[in-house]
């Protein structure tokens, strides 16, 4: 059992050399695709026990931009990558980079602003606000005029 333990450590540990590694390639503009921007952002890398392959989860911190396309282009430089990988890390063998789009960052933005909105509603109703009252209490209205005040 400590076999185990200490053989998911270490790709675990190793994971994060990678991340760090490839991170450090995107923000340097080593990686020269056009496609690969410094807002890329790798959000995990989990690597298989016999240490043959890593999967690379990608982001982008800016909203609405193409994830595909910034992990096709850390896919086609995967090769640089690894020679990177090699001459910084001393490993026998390098695990083969496999890219994929990570949207859990967007998607967390998403389920932050629903909470918040759903929040603000609930609030809304325990103070007895209703559709016109909120909107007066946050100056939304408008004025009204009445035929006896022209």
């Amino acid at each position: 059992m400590p076999g185990i333990v200490m053989a998911e450590y270490r790709t675990e540990r190793l994971g994060v050399l990678i991340q760090q590694k490839i991170s450090s390639l995107i923000l340097e503009g080593r990686i020269k695709d056009p496609r690969v921007t410094p807002f890329l952002s790798i959000t995990r890398v989990n690597v298989s026990r016999d240490l043959s392959y890593a999967d690379v989860y990608v982001s982008n911190i800016r909203s609405g931009a193409n994830i595909e396309r910034g992990a096709a282009g850390l896919q086609s430089a995967a090769g640089f990558i690894q020679s990177q990988l090699g001459a910084a890390m001393k490993i026998r063998k390098i695990p083969h980079l496999r890219f994929h789009p990570d949207s859990s960052i967007r998607e967390g933005f998403d389920m932050v602003k629903k909470l918040e909105s759903l929040v603000s509603h609930d609030e809304a109703a325990a103070h007895g606000e209703t559709g016109e009252a909120a909107q007066a209490a946050h100056g939304e209205t408008e004025e009204v005029s009445s035929p006896g005040n022209e």
